[in-house]
């Protein structure tokens, strides 16, 4: 894959509550593919982008029931996710907020644009509305008047005068870009699934809202607001605009999301960017739902995890991991919570920690001659790595790195050095110093702070066994 820059985001997330290990997921894996591209194209040329989605009427009755006002409501929970990605070494360059003022400009900048090209029309919707998606669905989408994506939420009807933008005029082109390949959509069934609904029929969307007040407003008509999606979506392409140097890095290369926001990210997004001839994003990727333990997220359940809890249990580095490689990327699956303790004590304080443990006890005292450190001289990532990576698929990345950690282990087992004398042991140490720097190496992107401190161990002078790297949990 040969490219000069790379810019990717994860989704702006809802402020009508704090963040959670869903969150956590989509960034954490987003920071992986960062850091990669970093170390391949050089960090000057790699645009990480987060940020959270303020507006809307969902934000407006949550302000009401913690009894502030939308904005002070908003300022309070960006902390809270501003708090969470500094603890879990989340690397992003920027992070945008749809209340700045900047990024409303660009907004109504973009849809007079819209209007003034004829793509934007007054007309009446009516239809059955989810408050938790804020969006409306067709009754052949809902599952007997019940959002499929909030089975707690029984859908409204709502009848109101709003603009439209003209979609259907547009999924044609859509759908030819998708097809042509001009932008892509993945894992491949996502594409099908898009493909397949537009070929059903696309109607035109609503672009405003008559009754929300916490939002921006249309410039050609103050008693609308514009929809919260809309508003949302242009971030990706404001933030390129407001944070200086960034402008370059535009179509960003990977929009990284949780399937549920897939349609809008798929069709809607393109949409209104060929209305305004603006280049199109490389690659959309949704990734799958996951269940806790066998049970959908819930408040009600009260199985919403706090990823800071999961930090104070297994530290930065240990629940990067356990939410890395809990199920394949791309597709659904299950975050086994009761077997997270396991896996830590297998994988990283039995498995990462003793071996590196066993390898500095073994180098104490051996005379190597030279510094390890000129093995850290080429900073690239394995080829291996990076084809992992590249492919989008970060958990068999990791899975490829603890086989090499596995076939390191059962080698000195093997071996059995400690029976050696000095002489023989000389002859292997080197080659098992050389192998945990490779390691070390691949594991810079997705534990950074680990291997950090496994680069120290092995290439800073003499060696020394250090603290345990990961502390045994007790069963």
């Amino acid at each position: 894959m040969s490219k000069k820059q790379f810019y990717i985001t994860t989704p702006i997330y809802y402020v009508n509550d704090k963040p959670h290990i869903g969150h956590a997921y989509t960034t954490i894996t987003a920071d992986v593919f960062a850091r990669f591209w970093r170390l391949k194209l050089g960090k000057e040329n790699v645009f990480f982008l987060t940020g959270t989605d303020e507006h809307g009427s969902k934000v407006q009755k949550a302000a009401e029931t913690a009894g502030l006002s939308p904005k002070e409501f908003t300022d309070k929970v960006v902390n809270e996710y501003l708090d969470v990605w500094k603890l879990l070494n989340i690397s992003n360059d920027e992070f945008i907020r749809t209340t700045d003022p900047r990024h409303e400009k660009i907004v109504s900048d973009f849809l007079v644009k819209l209007f003034d090209r004829g793509y934007i029309y007054k007309g009446v919707y009516k239809g059955l509305y989810c408050v938790g998606c804020e969006r409306f669905y067709a009754p052949e989408e809902t599952k007997n008047e019940f959002c499929i994506y909030h089975p707690d939420i029984k859908l409204t009807e709502q009848k109101e005068e709003n603009y439209f933008f003209k979609l259907k005029e547009f999924s044609s082109k859509v759908l030819s870009a998708l097809e042509k390949d001009e932008y892509k959509v993945l894992p491949s069934q996502r594409k099908n699934e898009i493909v397949g609904k537009i070929k059903q029929g696309i109607n035109d969307i609503s672009i405003s809202r008559a009754g929300v007040s916490w939002g921006i407003p249309l410039t050609w008509d103050k008693s609308q607001t514009i929809y919260v999606w809309i508003d949302a979506l242009l971030n990706y392409y404001s933030a390129t605009k407001i944070f200086d140097g960034k402008e370059k890095f535009w179509p960003a290369q990977l929009h990284l999301m949780a399937k549920d926001i897939l349609w809008f990210h798929a069709l809607i997004w393109e949409a209104i960017l060929i209305a305004n001839e603006v280049s199109l994003p490389e690659v959309v990727y949704a990734h799958g739902f996951f269940t806790i333990d066998g049970q959908k997220m819930s408040k009600s359940i009260g199985n919403v995890i706090d990823p800071k809890d999961l930090v104070n249990e297994y530290g930065v580095d240990g629940t990067r991991y356990l939410l890395l490689t809990a199920f394949s990327f791309g597709y659904d699956g299950d975050i086994s919570l009761s077997k997270f303790k396991e896996k830590y004590n297998a994988d990283l304080a039995n498995g990462l920690g003793n071996l590196v443990s066993r390898i500095a006890k073994l180098s104490e005292g051996v005379e190597l001659g030279h510094s390890m450190s000129k093995w850290t001289s080429n900073v690239q990532i394995s080829a291996e790595i990076g084809e992992y990576i590249e492919q989008y698929k970060p958990d068999e990345a990791l899975k490829f790195i603890w086989s090499n950690i596995k076939k390191l282990d059962h080698s000195i087992a093997k071996d059995e050095p400690w029976k050696l004398t000095e002489e023989e042991k000389l002859k292997l140490v080197p080659e098992y110093l050389k192998k945990i720097v490779d390691i070390a190496l691949d594991l810079r992107v997705f534990l950074p702070d680990t291997a950090e401190k496994i680069l120290n161990i092995f290439t800073s002078g003499e060696v020394k066994k250090p603290e345990p790297l990961f502390m045994r949990k007790p069963q």
